[in-house]
């Protein structure tokens, strides 16, 4: 017992000094070392040591994890290219398939929670194709992996923690597949939303949310139900909006009720009025001026809590529309639509910097300074100041054409 308690402070002290020194000594740590000191973190948080040692005792680094977390994209993701990806003709008829075979459940699954089946399809859809999809890398090493590693360490850390819980419950295996971020399941939820809002629906003992959809569709939306869906509402519409359109108030910053956007002339697609409904409102134009605009609602805020991308959550809505046969975008996209590389974007934030526009940096990311700077230059050239970067805006800074 001696032994075991000298033992057990050596491992105490170790996770310790790795808490003071902080993230970047958890890396340079062998790997083996740093787990025996998370081991000791995990059974002081009160999960049983046997549950612990069940849970790690096969837990490996997986440099290709690393490698996927550090990847940078080659190109900013358009809105055209994204709908191409995640809502391709199939999965709108596999989506329709799958809302008429779960229909029964979905529906109850609607009278408890307040979500209506094809926002949870169309999630269902996206996040693993149906089901097709649950990840392929050892969750637990995954996660440990990303949790020895500096850049996010106290992130995965506590992901890690949620994980063995997890296992100690009975709720998640010891070899479940994940994707390389650790999310799980039909609905690819991490350890920590699984931990905080996976639910039990019929009851069995276990949140099993790989094989059996009661628990995933409750999940997701004992989920969205506390991030604040409102039942009553749906996440958006395409609309259009008037010539003369003020650019600089699309965006998420700006919420007006329904009734203001119709009094500046924003209209469905067609002419129609907006809905008198007493809801506050956003445009956002994500395509830019020549693409299409979308009044959203706090639905897509909702959505977002889910992913943060604005894409993603006009995704899961336009995707949720075509299962009950809406139309789809009214604007084409234009032929010489192009992505722009994550340099292009450096280039633009260094000749707009250096036309005085800042930009917040040079970072080659497009955002709300970059835009702003966008803006801006738009508004002092007389171009619809849409603040979207694109190949013409781009062409028009290399050529020198300012004013």
């Amino acid at each position: 017992m001696i032994s075991r308690l000298i033992q057990t402070c050596a491992l105490g002290a170790l996770l310790l000094s790795t808490s003071i020194v902080g993230a970047q000594a958890t890396e340079k740590m062998p790997f083996d070392q740093w787990l025996k000191g998370f081991k000791v973190e995990a059974t002081n948080a009160g999960v049983a040591p046997d549950a612990v040692e069940r849970a790690l005792s096969s837990v490996k680094p997986i440099p290709r994890v690393l490698e996927l977390d550090r990847r940078q994209p080659e190109f900013m993701l358009t809105l055209w290219r994204y709908l191409e990806i995640y809502i391709p003709d199939s999965r709108i008829e596999k989506g329709k398939a799958m809302l008429k075979k779960h229909a029964k459940l979905l529906n109850e699954v609607e009278k408890k929670y307040g979500v209506p089946p094809r926002f949870l399809v169309a999630f269902w859809g996206v996040e693993t194709d149906f089901g097709r999809n649950f990840g392929a890398f050892h969750m637990l090493s995954a996660v440990a992996t990303l949790g020895h590693d500096a850049r996010r360490a106290d992130f995965f850390r506590q992901q890690l923690l949620a994980a063995v819980k997890l296992v100690g419950l009975g709720d998640v295996p010891v070899d479940v597949k994940s994707s390389w971020a650790g999310a799980m399941g039909n609905m690819q939820f991490i350890p920590t939303t699984f931990e905080a809002y996976a639910v039990d629906y019929d009851g069995d003992g276990r949140r099993d949310l790989w094989n059996n959809l009661g628990d995933a569709f409750a999940s997701a939306s004992n989920y969205l139900r506390k991030a604040g869906w409102q039942p009553d509402y749906t996440w958006g519409r395409e609309v259009i909006v008037p010539k003369g359109f003020e650019w600089s108030i699309a965006g998420r910053h700006m919420k007006k009720s329904v009734a203001d956007w119709q009094a500046l002339g924003v209209r469905k697609v067609g002419g129609g009025d907006l809905p008198q409904a007493d809801v506050m409102a956003s445009v956002l134009v994500p395509a830019g001026a020549s693409g299409p605009a979308f009044l959203v609602y706090d639905n897509f805020r909702t959505i977002m809590r889910w992913n943060s991308s604005e894409l993603y959550a006009i995704a899961v809505g336009l995707l949720a529309d075509s299962f009950i046969g809406l139309p789809g975008l009214s604007v084409a996209k234009p032929a010489d639509a192009q992505m722009l590389k994550f340099t292009d974007i450096s280039q633009m934030q260094r000749m707009l910097s250096k036309l005085g526009f800042d930009t917040g940096g040079i970072d080659g990311r497009a955002g709300p300074m970059t835009r702003g700077a966008i803006r801006a230059f738009q508004k002092s050239n007389n171009l619809p100041a849409d603040g979207h970067p694109t190949f013409g805006l781009l062409e028009r800074l290399r050529s020198g054409t300012s004013g």
